[in-house]
């Protein structure tokens, strides 16, 4: 009678212990497909987790393996007036200097691996000459500066054009045959479209259509995978009298007296813009588009026509954090907020880096004329490109 109280004991305990075990399994599957079941751990045992990375918080610091391409041998790619090592300029500390983000490592970038990333797809750059600027840089980048005779011309593909009278084309595309990746760069200093009001008028005036996206886009934006979209040095008075650009809404001209001041038509194109490529992300669903923040200006005592000078050679970022969650460039945050389209925040951390400009060295610029606008390369637009290597 007793033993078999004890068998019966005994094939109870083991019934226990078997669904223990099963609810502790089930509990450790529950956990790992359910991490809000976490909530219900005792506080001791919750997870750390490390901040995802905001690129824009960091700091500046030293570091001699850089520049990552010499400014004397990039000349396939990047154009003389912004080879500082080919002006009369002597200090070249502004290239030893790398970013460093609060909460991350950057992935160092190296060409091989960005082309090995971007294979058979295409990256292009819409913007101003500072889109410009980073197109170069990451052209002497990816090659580490030196020459590349199997890197094929494929502007006609993009209606890549010099016309007639013009100093340089509208912009420039190359492939990397090894990966089939192209890296364009396409000329559109507003990022609107901009069309002559009368075609048969050599004279005529241009109308830019500040709620429409430039032609180039509309025509070439699925045959995109990252896209990097940039404007604003353009939108002042004297520019768009220069270029005889009116400005257009709604396909007629504009007769919104807030419009007339020139932030808030900037405004109204770089929300259309964003809005317009964000309608177009459900198309192209592998497409990843940047809007890319301000590049600051460090003109002191005046402006570039009025003797405005950054003559500074050692920089005033060394040691100094960024650590705003806040954009600097309101208006690219503001338009970006709540689309598809990503911010490449590079407006702070350049904000500190006022010895890495042309200044006086500049060799398209008068006498007495700065440069505090343009970046030296290598320089500056290296570490947005890094960032955006670590972003795509």
């Amino acid at each position: 009678m007793m033993k078999g109280s004890l068998y019966g004991l005994r094939a109870r305990e083991l019934a226990m212990v078997t669904i223990v075990l099963m609810c502790i399994t089930f509990l450790i599957w529950a956990w790992e497909k359910t991490p809000l079941l976490t909530a219900f751990l005792p506080p001791q045992t919750h997870l750390q987790l490390t901040p995802a990375c905001n690129y824009a918080k960091g700091k500046w610091v030293p570091d001699n393996n850089r520049p990552l391409y010499s400014g004397f041998d990039c000349k396939q790619w990047l154009s003389g007036m912004w080879a500082c090592r080919l002006t009369q300029r002597t200090d070249f500390a502004y290239e030893k200097l790398r970013w460093q983000p609060k909460y991350c490592q950057m992935e160092e970038f190296e060409g091989s691996k960005f082309l090995r990333k971007m294979q058979g797809k295409t990256l292009a750059f819409v913007g101003d000459s500072l889109g410009r600027q980073q197109y170069q840089s990451l052209m002497c980048m990816i090659t580490g500066g030196k020459e590349r005779h199997d890197v094929i011309d494929v502007g006609n593909e993009y209606g890549i054009i010099q016309a007639h009278g013009n100093a340089r084309p509208n912009g420039w595309a190359y492939r990397f045959p090894s990966t089939n990746t192209t890296i364009l760069y396409y000329w559109s200093a507003s990022l609107c479209d901009v069309e002559p009001i009368d075609k048969t008028n050599p004279t005529t005036d241009y109308a830019m259509h500040l709620d429409r996206p430039p032609a180039f886009l509309r025509q070439f934006l699925h045959k995109f995978d990252v896209l990097v979209l940039n404007t604003g040095h353009h939108w002042n008075r004297g520019k768009l009298k220069a270029n005889k650009w009116v400005m257009y809404v709604g396909g007629v001209p504009n007769t919104n007296k807030d419009l007339a001041m020139i932030w808030k038509a900037k405004n109204l194109t770089i929300y259309s813009i964003v809005d317009w490529v964000n309608s177009q992300l459900p198309k192209y669903p592998g497409l990843k588009a940047f809007y890319r923040t301000i590049s600051p200006r460090h003109f002191v005592g005046g402006d570039w026509n009025t003797g405005g000078s950054c003559d500074k050679t050692t920089p005033m970022s060394v040691g100094i954090e960024v650590l705003q969650d806040k954009s600097s460039d309101e208006s690219a945050a503001g338009a970006v907020k709540g689309t598809g389209v990503k911010l490449l925040d590079i407006t702070a951390l350049s904000q500190l880096r006022d010895e890495g400009h042309m200044s006086r060295f500049s060799q398209s610029a008068s006498s007495g004329v700065q440069d505090c606008l343009h970046w030296c390369l290598p320089g500056v637009p290296d570490t947005w490109n890094e960032i955006l290597f670590a972003q795509i």
